[in-house]
């Protein structure tokens, strides 16, 4: 008894010392993965879903050459809401970002391009006024510049703590994605998980061609208001990127490994090369 007893504390004391990082749970299959399987795409093993990468990560396994625009852009609390600028500069630090939308211009298997990369990590990539100016004059430089955009998509939707203030990015955004197109330029979107709100009401689904990474979350209201507002229950996989695709919002379903090549491709057609 006394061997067997001293076992068993052994066993705890080793369990007690493992990191509690080690499992990660697929929020779509709900199965657990050994962390170090996803690799740095962070696709789970089973269902291919890609767990939230920050904008830092997606560039760096994107681009071949990135030079980021309007980094000094934030925001300044515009309805001086409580707690809201003490969160941000956590965020900030967290995040090593200003806002929840990383832009610059990128090399993306040697074309030349606009980029724009939403971070769920930052506020759940919420539309704030600091966003909305990023991605707006990120639009207007590729205009000025005659450069296709390409923009990564992840947000729950407008920043409540802004207000009106949010509100108005739909339209400002969506005027230089208007100006954009009447010259001629490509915009390619890819709707990762989640995009929510404001934003797929908006630029998120204006793009001339629209990609999406499986299983992802994409909607305006959530499914819950919208069971509560027709009192019905929804079915599986409502919202989902494969659903979504069958009401013909999506041209295309790409998982994550083949996204930098799929782009190329569409930028060198762009460009009048070969695929």
């Amino acid at each position: 008894m006394r061997y067997e007893a001293t076992l068993s504390t052994a066993a705890r004391q080793r369990e007690s010392a493992l990191p509690d990082d080690l499992w990660v749970q697929c929020p779509y299959c709900k199965q657990n993965s050994y962390k170090q399987t996803l690799g740095d795409l962070k696709v789970c093993p089973h269902c291919h879903y890609g767990f939230r990468l920050t904008a830092h990560e997606r560039q760096a396994l994107l681009t071949d050459d990135f030079t980021e625009w309007d980094a000094e852009v934030e925001t300044h609390d515009p309805l001086h809401f409580p707690g809201y600028t003490d969160k941000i500069a956590a965020l900030q630090l967290a995040t090593e970002q200003k806002e929840s939308v990383l832009t610059g211009v990128a090399a993306i298997g040697g074309s030349k391009t606009a980029l724009a990369i939403m971070d769920a990590h930052f506020l759940m990539g919420s539309l704030g006024s600091a966003t909305g100016e990023k991605i707006t004059r990120l639009f207007e430089r590729a205009t000025q510049y005659q450069l296709p955009v390409v923009l990564f998509a992840a947000s729950g939707g407008a920043r409540m703590q802004e207000g009106i203030h949010s509100l108005m990015q739909m339209a400002k955004v969506s005027q230089a994605v208007a100006q954009h197109s009447a010259a001629g330029l490509l915009y390619v979107v890819v709707l990762t998980d989640p995009t929510m709100g404001g934003v797929t009401a908006s630029f998120a689904m204006q793009g001339d061609i629209t990609l999406a990474e499986p299983h992802s979350l994409i909607g305006f209201a959530g499914k819950r208001v919208i069971e509560q507002t027709i009192n019905q229950k929804l079915p599986n996989g409502f919202q989902r990127t494969e659903s979504v695709m069958q009401s013909g919002f999506i041209d295309q379903i790409v998982p994550r490994s083949d996204l930098p090549s799929r782009l190329a491709s569409l930028l060198r057609l762009h460009m009048g090369g070969q695929s």
